[in-house]
């Protein structure tokens, strides 16, 4: 008899979980994101985003996010290091989903600005060349295509391709990357 009582008790808290309220308005949430630049190589080139998430309505949210992204440039046989410090806000646009928000896909524009090191503010290299580019405050716009699929009432599985548009680079100006990450609603 305990048996089919506790098989009923799962069975009503599944039912009770699954169909919770998702998105609501000024909810906010904590999200942590990780993940590679798409750059023409592939390997040690990686970004860490922590960011923070406010619900509108109908789905939409703001954001606000710090991030670090790493990289590094080949010359000869030293790979030369480019750090940029970003801070990025903007808005998310619901676009597509079920009609209990268990999963969702969104689009977001968001504005961008920061400082990039090169090499360390090293400028003179061990061969006596000499880095060209400088280290730069620098701003610019961006825009994510976010995939989110709720794992329970309060943790999110992200999935996200964007890009940034940057302005007072001496480097690359579109820095498109992909990610995942994840966030959890107070």
């Amino acid at each position: 008899m305990k048996k089919y009582i506790y098989t009923v008790i799962l069975i009503l808290i599944g039912i009770t979980t699954s169909q919770a309220q998702r998105m609501l308005p000024k909810q906010k949430g904590l999200e942590v994101n990780v993940g590679a630049l798409s750059d023409d190589k592939i390997g040690n080139d990686y970004y860490i985003n922590i960011g923070m998430t406010v619900n509108g309505k109908n789905g939409n949210y703001q954001l606000w996010a710090l991030e670090y992204t790493h990289q590094y440039h080949d010359y000869k046989d030293l790979r030369i290091p480019q750090e940029t410090y970003t801070a990025e806000g903007g808005y998310s646009f619901f676009l597509l989903g079920d009609a209990s928000k268990n999963i969702t896909l969104n689009a977001a524009i968001t504005g961008v600005v920061g400082y990039e090191s090169i090499n360390r503010g090293e400028a003179m290299l061990y061969d006596g060349a000499r880095i060209v580019s400088d280290d730069n405050f620098i701003y610019g716009a961006g825009g994510r295509l976010t995939f989110e699929t709720y794992l329970s009432d309060h943790f999110v599985l992200v999935l996200h391709g964007r890009t940034k548009v940057i302005w007072g680079t001496d480097l690359k100006q579109f820095r498109p990357s992909a990610g995942i990450g994840l966030r959890f609603n107070f």
